[in-house]
């Protein structure tokens, strides 16, 4: 409840109006009280409130917001605040019949409290909370000012820039008028120099007092509209740099699989409104400066010059990213985009330039804006030209064939492994805009990349980057990210890359995680709650799981690649269980008839996948046994369902659905025979129950075991068990287990060929320079 933690103090300079709208009639602010921690440990975001296949993951949580409401009414000592609470848990139920307009209502107030919260921090000495966006997400702490917003800021100081345009033609009249009339008095005086009270010498100079009042009035105005307008520019300019980080970050998250509107579209609309703006402004402080001149007016300058300094030099962004795993000699292709392209001086090409930096070197730009002169690798196709596209109105410089042909290493510590070193890709240029006197230098950075020179390096690599993405924070110094994150944090991440990944809706369900942790502490018992047990990078890929000689990240991509090629369609359904223990597998099919099967993951063997099943036992009782691993390769050769067909040992999936209706879509369609006569042949899938193999001790008929394998209670005939038995099988739940845990100890893994990969670079490398 780190957010509301943060509210709270702030709630008493918010009016009730932005109270209320912050907090409607249908969400009030009682419940984002009593309810905070929870609220705040939902996914919130992973939701697409225009997907109604989300809606029972939905409806669950807006029970579970019931109940738990209702439980902290009856736990109030406070009579009046009790029956309040309770009112207002039975008022939830208008979600009942749109549950995802709840989600879209928790959303919007997370997102809004994130951003009230960025304001403060931006503008200490502005009054806190002084609007509420309506706009996009904020993801993982990360502030996002709202498009709309912008947009309204953006309009209104075009509007005030008017106002002071239309002060200065004022101005300017007025001082004609004043100059025609002071004309005219001196003629009058020379004409009635004996009649100082002449009737119109009076009226003439009556006439020039209002003028110089008016234009005094006018003058004040003026000055005080440019101090609002450059105040409202820099606040408006702040908000949409914000927004162009929150893109970066959002594009970072990306590689994760979290949602990201790639559109640079309105962010390149806002940068050139306010270029515009800027320009006016300072054409206007010109003239001010003429008229009146003084240190004020050359501050506001300065004021000026700098917006617009940072203004251009933060419109340069990555728009394609690289590959953030990079082989040797291999080519790649990147896009940078500036989204002041259209009001660039036209001439001479902009030429962009790309090199190679460490993350030392990477550090040492964010704090000082420059880059040490030494060349860590050498980039072939490092350069390209700023090109304007007028059908897209993009300015872009695209790099298609780059590669990195060599890369100097730093110095290692410890067990630190190549593939666990981060660098990234540096752009630099310089730029002319429209109406600027200089050139500006700009630049922009990649995303973190690791450098590879060897494909088996690949998963290793990818595991650094996957880290970096998940857990590291918004404004970071460059590459910095946590050692130990928890393990809730880390459940987000895996089920995030999973369905990304696999390209599919479903998500690991909190049967599936709970197996993770279990694996990745080595704790195969453990029943706790384990969301705030901390998580090693070791634990993630450096340490091999016991008994196995890969790590978890090994194990755990394994089982992705062979459920994108060959699963995805099985897994979406439902059919496939999935991530599951043997004492939890033990559990389900404990009391089933023999031919039940589930489909799981394999715990031994990387990307495999396994069938569990009931079988007869030698005693004449009944034992669940565990089908040989299939491979991608075993898969390639007769599909998953065609397997499940052939086995005659296994007729119903769990809970007690027969297999040629659940699979019969999988099923290949028998081949005609071939023109040229010969008989078409087919593989089969056999499995002799007889065979010695995986298998659990004979199942006692009257031992029933909860989830984790411990003894159930048995009341009279009743048993009671945690799982629901409901179709499809195995779809998610989306609540993770949580609880404490305590780490326990790995051994190391045992090194990689990584020093014969390096002289694998080196020969590499001189092969080149001969060519």
């Amino acid at each position: 409840m780190a957010l509301w933690a943060q509210m709270t103090p702030q709630l008493q300079y918010l009016p009730n109006q932005t109270l209320n709208e912050l907090y409607p009639d249908t969400f009030p602010l009682d419940v984002r009280h009593y309810l905070a921690s929870w609220i705040e440990e939902q996914r919130w975001e992973t939701f697409d409130v225009d997907n109604m296949e989300q809606e029972p993951q939905a409806r669950r949580l807006l029970d579970q917001m019931m109940h738990l409401l209702q439980e902290v009414a009856q736990l109030n000592p406070n009579v009046v605040e009790r029956v309040k609470l309770q009112h207002i848990s039975r008022n939830l139920s208008v979600f009942q019949q749109r549950p995802m307009q709840l989600v879209r209502t928790v959303r919007d107030i997370l997102r809004k409290e994130r951003h009230l919260l960025a304001q403060a921090s931006m503008h200490p000495n502005f009054p806190p909370f002084q609007q509420i966006p309506q706009g996009p997400p904020a993801i993982n702490g990360t502030p996002q000012p709202a498009r709309e917003d912008g947009k309204t800021d953006v309009e209104n100081l075009v509007v005030q820039v008017l106002e002071i345009q239309n002060l200065r033609q004022t101005l300017h009249q007025l001082q004609e008028d004043l100059n025609w009339e002071k004309q005219e008095l001196e003629s009058i005086q020379g004409q009635n120099e004996l009649d100082p009270q002449h009737s119109d010498q009076v009226a003439r100079q009556t006439r020039i007092q209002q003028l110089e009042y008016n234009y005094s009035v006018c003058a004040k105005k003026r000055v005080q509209l440019l101090h609002a307008a450059l105040c409202a520019l820099e606040q408006c300019q702040s908000c949409l740099i914000l927004r162009i980080k929150s893109w970066r970050w959002e594009q970072h998250r990306a590689t994760i699989g979290m949602h990201f509107d790639d559109n640079l579209g309105p962010l390149q609309t806002w940068c050139e409104q306010l270029l515009i703006v800027n320009g006016n402004l300072r054409q206007e402080l010109m003239l001010v400066n003429r008229d009146h001149g003084g240190a004020e007016f050359h501050k506001l300058q300065e004021s000026l010059a700098h917006l617009l300094q940072t203004l251009i030099q933060s419109s340069l962004v990555v728009d394609k990213q690289p590959p953030q795993v990079i082989k040797t000699q291999s080519k790649f292709s990147t896009t940078v985009r500036y989204l002041l392209g259209e009001k660039m001086a036209p001439g001479k090409p902009v030429l962009l330039k790309a090199q190679i930096i460490t993350e030392a070197q990477a550090r040492n730009l964010g704090q000082q804006g420059v880059v040490h002169n030494e060349n860590v690798g050498e980039l072939i196709n490092s350069t390209a030209i700023l090109e304007h596209n007028t059908s897209s109105k993009s300015t872009c410089a695209t790099f298609r064939n780059m590669s990195i042909r060599r890369i100097k290493r730093a110095d290692r510590k410890g067990s630190e492994s190549v593939t666990e070193e981060k660098f990234a890709l540096l752009f630099t240029t310089e730029i002319t805009i429209t109406g600027c006197e200089s050139p500006y230098s700009i630049q922009a950075i990649s995303l973190p990349v690791v450098v590879i020179v060897h494909g088996s390096q690949e998963i290793n690599a990818m595991a650094t980057i996957i880290w970096d993405c998940a857990f590291s924070e918004p404004n970071r110094i460059p590459f910095v990210v946590p050692d130990r994150v928890p393990w809730k944090q880390m459940c987000e991440a895996l089920s995030s890359k999973f369905m990304s990944e696999v390209q599919t809706h479903r998500c690991l369900d909190r049967y599936n995680l709970h197996f993770l942790a279990q694996k990745i502490f080595d704790q195969p018992d453990i029943s706790e709650d384990l969301s705030n047990m901390p998580v090693s990078w070791a634990q993630f890929n450096k340490e091999v799981l016991p008994g196995r000689n890969f790590t978890f990240w090994q194990w755990f991509e394994g089982v992705m690649d062979l459920t994108k090629k060959c699963l995805r369609d099985y897994w979406t359904d439902g059919l496939i269980f999935g991530f599951i223990g043997k004492q939890h597998l033990h559990v389900i099919l404990q009391n089933k008839p023999s031919g039940t099967f589930l489909l799981r993951f394999s715990d031994s063997e990387i990307g495999g996948i396994t069938i569990a099943y009931v079988g007869p036992a030698e005693n004449g009782g009944r034992k669940i046994q565990n089908i040989q691993p299939f491979t991608k390769k075993d898969l390639d050769s007769a599909g998953l369902g065609d397997r499940i067909r052939d086995i005659i040992c296994i007729t119903h999936v769990y809970p007690d659905l027969p297999k040629d209706e659940v699979f019969k879509k999988f099923f290949t369609v028998p081949s005609p025979p071939n023109p040229d006569g010969y008989l078409p042949f087919k593989l089969t899938t056999v499995v002799n129950p007889g065979d010695q193999g995986s298998s659990t001790a004979s199942i006692p008929p009257d031992t029933p075991m909860d989830i984790f394998g411990q003894p159930m209670s048995v009341y009279g005939q009743e048993m009671f068990s945690p799982l629901p038995q409901s179709t499809p099988p195995y779809m998610p739940e989306q609540i993770p287990v949580q609880g404490p845990l305590f780490q326990s100890p790995m051994p190391q893994a045992p090194s990689s060929e990584e020093i014969d990969m390096e002289a694998l670079e080196g020969i590499l490398s001189s092969i080149c320079q001969k060519d």
